[in-house]
C-alpha cells in the first residue's frame, strides 16, 4: 500500500494580518494532530517562532518549530525550504500535518511550487493555502488608497505604473488562498465588513471562500483538511511577476527574471528594560504614524516582572501582553523587529524609536 502524504498547509498574509495568532489557536485545538510548523520571518529576530514555543501545545515541542532566518521564503526555496523539508520527512517519528507560515512579505506562489519538486512531491500535499486579511486595515484603505487619483493619473498617462509593491502583494497572496480568512472583524460593523468583503472579492478572478474570524479565531476543522492539493493548481494562481515575465517573454522584450524585496527594509533594535510600557505605546503610536512604520514586533523587558512582554504592532494598533517567563539563562532585553519602506531615514527611525523607549 502507498504511503499517505502529508498534509501542509501553508498560511500567508500581509504584515501584521493575524497569521501567528491563528497558528496559535490552532495548535491549542488540533485534536490530537501532532504538528510541524515551518516559520520564516522578515529580519533577524525569530519573534514568531518564540511565540508560538511559549505556547505550550503538547502536540506541537520545541524541536517540531522550524524558523527559517536567512530570508524571504520565497527567494530562498532551494537553499532553505527544500532541504528543511527533506529533513523534516527523513524523521523517523513523522507529523501528521505540516503548518508553513511565510513572512508577510512572502510570494506564496514560488512556495508551493516547490512542492511539485520531485523528493516531496511523492510525500507531501499542499493541503491549502490561508491568506488571513487584515479586515480593519482593509476598511481603512491600507491598499486602496487614492483609487480617484490613480485613475485620473492613469487617463493622463498611460503608461503610469499605478499598483504600489504593497497593492501587487496583497492581490498576489489573495490570489494563492484556498481560504481566504477575514481576521479581526470585531474592529468593524457589518457595513464594513460587507465593504472589506467586496474589496477582497474584487482583487481577485479565482473566488476562494471567506470566512470572518475575531482574535484569530478559526476552527481547526476549517483550516485543515482543505485536500486542495494546491501544488496541482498552481499555474491557475500566476502573481503579478509571473504575469508580466510572460508577457515581456511573448512580445520578445529583454527581462530581469530576479525577484527581491527592495521596497521593504527591517532591522533588529536592542533596547533596556521599560518601566512603563503603556506610556512608550503612547509614545510610539505617533512614531510609527510619522515614520509609516509597517510592522513591529518584539520582545519587552518590564522591571520587576517574571514573564517578557510581547509586542505587536500593525501602523498604530498595538497589543500586548505577557506571554512567559523568562527562562533561566535567558539574557533579559528589549528586542524589537521595524519592518518600513525602502525610502525612510534609518538613522531617523532608530532615534525616534530609542527617544520612545527613553
Amino acid at each position: 500500500m502507498l504511503q499517505q502524504k502529508i498534509p501542509a498547509t501553508v498560511i500567508t498574509g500581509f504584515l501584521g494580518a493575524g497569521k501567528t495568532t491563528i497558528i496559535r489557536n490552532m495548535l491549542m485545538n488540533a485534536n490530537g494532530k501532532k504538528i510541524a510548523l515551518i516559520i520564516n520571518e522578515f529580519g533577524d529576530l525569530g519573534v514568531d517562532g518564540d511565540v508560538l514555543k511559549g505556547c505550550g501545545a503538547d502536540n506541537c515541542t520545541e524541536d517540531d518549530i522550524i524558523e527559517l532566518t536567512n530570508g524571504c521564503i520565497c527567494c530562498t526555496v532551494a537553499d532553505d525550504f527544500i532541504p528543511t523539508m527533506q529533513r523534516l520527512l527523513d524523521r523517523d517519528v513523522k507529523p501528521d500535518h505540516i503548518v508553513i507560515e511565510t513572512s508577510g512579505l512572502a510570494l506564496p506562489q514560488p512556495l508551493v511550487a516547490a512542492f511539485n519538486w520531485p523528493d516531496i512531491r511523492t510525500r507531501v500535499t499542499v493541503d491549502g493555502v490561508i491568506t488571513v486579511v487584515d479586515s480593519a486595515a482593509v476598511a481603512a484603505g491600507r491598499f486602496a488608497d487614492d483609487h480617484d487619483k490613480v485613475d485620473a493619473a492613469r487617463a493622463e498617462d498611460e503608461s503610469l505604473d499605478h499598483e504600489s509593491p504593497i497593492e501587487e502583494l496583497f492581490e498576489d497572496q489573495l490570489t494563492c488562498a484556498d481560504l481566504i480568512v477575514l481576521n479581526k472583524t470585531d474592529l468593524l460593523d457589518a457595513a464594513a465588513i460587507a465593504a472589506v468583503r467586496a474589496e477582497v472579492t474584487g482583487r481577485v478572478k479565482r473566488k476562494p471562500p471567506m470566512v470572518e474570524a475575531r482574535n484569530g479565531e478559526v476552527s481547526s476543522l476549517v483550516l485543515l483538511g482543505i485536500g486542495a492539493g494546491t501544488e496541482d493548481d498552481i499555474d491557475n494562481r500566476k502573481s503579478h511577476h509571473e504575469l508580466e515575465h510572460e508577457a515581456l517573454h511573448e512580445s520578445g522584450a529583454a527581462h530581469d527574471h530576479h525577484h527581491d524585496h527592495d521596497e521593504f527594509e527591517s532591522f533588529v533594535l536592542k533596547l533596556g528594560s521599560i518601566a512603563d510600557p503603556a506610556a512608550f505605546v503612547d509614545r510610539l503610536k505617533p512614531v510609527i504614524e510619522s515614520h509609516d512604520i509597517l510592522r513591529l514586533k518584539g520582545f519587552i523587558d518590564v522591571p520587576g516582572k517574571p514573564m517578557r512582554l510581547v509586542i505587536q504592532a500593525v501602523g498604530t494598533r498595538i497589543e500586548t501582553y505577557f506571554d512567559r517567563p523568562w527562562t533561566s539563562g535567558e539574557k533579559r532585553e528589549t528586542r524589537l523587529v521595524v519592518i518600513g519602506l525602502h525610502e525612510w531615514d534609518f538613522g531617523e527611525v532608530v532615534e525616534a524609536v530609542q527617544a520612545a523607549a527613553a
